[in-house]
């Protein structure tokens, strides 16, 4: 088979009313959300005074309209119209908004052992968030207003120079390892040397992420909460920004990226996909390396429904990782257990009949994998598995120029959706270039494409290449006319994440909506 090339035309989403249009903030200023509401559900607020001051200042910003002054500059960065125009309703102030005194937090923030640090600091947001069970009328989000200072120093490789206690020794450290090394064993020690390993302390704090972010995240699920993190830089708003002039991210555009999450995150979809197929699911499968050496690493599978909704299904810790590979794979059961608990899930929240499924992973379905995961699909399902992953070693493409002078032909980068079909069962997806709707291209680099190959199954490559560029524009976190990787693939490393980095977290209180991990 020769190598042909397909032009794909840009998906398109569904709003209010049932009307379509191609970029989502077309859409949502046109037509309003999909899942219109009257009202928004209640909200909380957690911040230091000066970060519920400042989030004052950004619910104010959300419910006005803003745009670039500079005219030219409003195709690549639309007007945003206000939160009541874009999403129906306006953005309600908060039910309850929790002070935390900014001194403690500085002080649990800086602490000289980074699991304490993100432990402590993550103790005081949560402590607040336990409050909630007392209010009348239950919230649908909270949102932690987060100093910069708990950014630069709550993070795995964050250094903190000047300590709020006395760092421990090496002497210290050495007999913590070891009692931690005790502790994942099931085993105590009779007799603590207090001068080494004060008996007090909470040895579930080294079981969990020394990422503050990743770790409330993980934490957070035990109280049915979905959380939305925000840096108090974030809602300063300088002249600058609410101008939208040249070296920053324009006001309008961040309104409208902040508010699509929000919205999502309330419970209620901004758009939905109207190109996709009734019964058709896409599995993403996340992976997280925890151990080099063993190889040891977490599954998680990512599940989006025809509706739009993005379910997870947390698997289990083996050896899925090939250094020699560099790739990641499930034993046959694994496989089979994966698919099968993703497909209860599945089951329990859409309740629909299963027509196909299509799996989607960066590093590849091997033929163990693939046998596992279609003994754990129902009778009449049909499977397929396909490799999805930016390929840097294709050779780039741009499009053709007729300029006279032939040294300057082929400057202008390729357009997004572009197809190249190599063969029956393998090609290049261009989901990243130039975008007629916006008049650019809005990247850095040459576009990098998507390889994907057909490994199992019987589908056709177009159709798995119009859904893969369908996928990209299914992230409720951003409000983008499309991105670089479908939503099965673009999440796993922030997925594998939080739920490998919190191995002391109990897995029954995971949550499946994919709300909680964005």
């Amino acid at each position: 088979m020769s190598d042909k090339f397909y032009f794909l035309d840009e998906p398109l989403l569904s709003f209010g009313g049932d009307q379509v249009a191609e970029d989502p903030k077309d859409g949502l200023a046109l037509f309003g959300p999909n899942e219109a509401r009257s009202s928004l559900p209640d909200n909380i607020v957690i911040g230091t005074i000066e970060g519920l001051n400042l989030w004052g200042g950004w619910c104010k910003a959300l419910n006005a309209p803003s745009s670039c002054v500079d005219i030219n500059r409003q195709r690549p960065w639309p007007p945003y119209p206000g939160y009541d125009v874009a999403f129906g309703s306006s953005w309600p102030s908060p039910l309850k908004a929790y002070s935390l005194d900014a001194n403690e937090l500085q002080n649990a923030a800086t602490k000289s052992d980074k699991h304490e640090r993100a432990f402590a600091v993550a103790n005081q947001y949560l402590s607040n968030i336990e409050k909630v069970k007392k209010l009348d009328n239950k919230p649908a989000l909270a949102i932690c207003v987060v100093p910069d200072f708990v950014y630069d120093h709550c993070r795995p490789q964050s250094y903190v120079q000047e300590k709020s206690d006395e760092p421990k020794t090496n002497e210290q450290k050495k007999y913590l390892k070891n009692v931690l090394k005790d502790h994942d064993m099931g085993q105590s020690r009779l007799f603590e040397d207090e001068a080494l390993f004060d008996k007090n302390t909470n040895l579930e704090q080294y079981g969990l992420s020394p990422d503050f972010r990743r770790q409330l995240k993980a934490r957070v699920m035990e109280y049915d909460l979905p959380i939305q993190i925000i840096r108090e830089s974030t809602l300063r708003i300088t002249k600058q920004i609410r101008d939208g002039e040249p070296g920053v991210n324009p006001l309008s555009d961040r309104l409208w990226n902040f508010g699509t999450a929000l919205y999502y995150k309330c419970g209620l979809k901004p758009w939905k996909t109207p190109w996709a197929r009734e019964g058709v699911c896409y599995i993403g499968l996340a992976y997280k390396l925890a151990n080099q050496k063993s190889g040891t690493a977490c599954c998680a599978a990512q599940m989006f429904l025809d509706s739009g909704d993005g379910v997870v299904f947390v698997g289990e810790f083996g050896p899925w990782y090939s250094p020699e590979k560099k790739e990641f794979h499930l034993s046959k059961e694994a496989a089979e257990k994966m698919l099968k608990g993703a497909i209860e899930t599945y089951q329990d929240q859409e309740g629909k009949p299963l027509k196909e499924v299509f799996l989607h992973a960066r590093s590849g379905i091997n033929k163990e994998e693939f046998e596992g995961f279609q003994k754990a699909c129902p009778e009449g399902v049909k499977l397929n598995a396909i490799k999805v992953r930016k390929d840097n070693s294709c050779p780039r493409l741009f499009r053709y120029g007729d300029h006279p002078k032939v040294g300057l032909r082929g400057k202008h980068p390729i357009l997004r959706g572009t197809f190249w079909q190599r063969n029956k069962y393998r090609g290049y997806l261009f989901t990243t270039g130039f975008k007629p709707r916006v008049g650019s291209y809005d990247g850095w680099e040459v576009p990098v494409p998507l390889l994907i190959q057909i490994q199992h199954g019987d589908a056709d490559l177009v159709q798995v290449a119009q859904d893969v560029l369908g996928l990209t524009k299914l992230n409720y976190n951003a409000c983008q006319l499309g991105e670089s990787e479908p939503i099965t693939v673009k999440n796993s490393d922030r997925i594998g994440e939080i739920l490998l980095s919190n191995p002391e977290f109990k897995h029954d209180k995971w949550k499946h909506n994919f709300k909680y991990y964005i």
